[in-house]
């Protein structure tokens, strides 16, 4: 029973997470459409830092880390998954 208890919290917590993550690149996505609409062909490329007033290159370094932030969650995910694979492996050659 303590195993079924700590999948639904652990899906649950995935989810949780999984919401929170969309949420937080909805408001960087919403936060750069001011971005969009004040764009100045004169003050430079678009997307050039040169184009950008400071808040949105605060938005952009926002989003860059955030980008970070979710390679290094995926990194992790990764690991844990290789690691339980490995483990469970091991377990099972022991057993036999």
């Amino acid at each position: 029973m303590k195993i079924r208890i700590n999948l639904f919290k652990n899906i649950l917590l995935g989810i949780i997470i999984i919401f929170l993550d969309l949420v937080v690149y909805l408001l960087l996505g919403t936060m750069m459409m001011g971005y969009d609409d004040s764009y100045d062909e004169s003050k430079g490329e678009y997307w050039s830092w040169e184009s950008m007033n400071d808040f949105d290159k605060a938005v952009v370094v926002g989003l860059y880390f955030w980008h970070a932030v979710n390679i290094v969650g995926i990194c992790y995910l990764i690991y844990k998954f290789i690691k339980g694979t490995k483990q469970r492996t091991e377990t099972a050659l022991t057993d036999s």
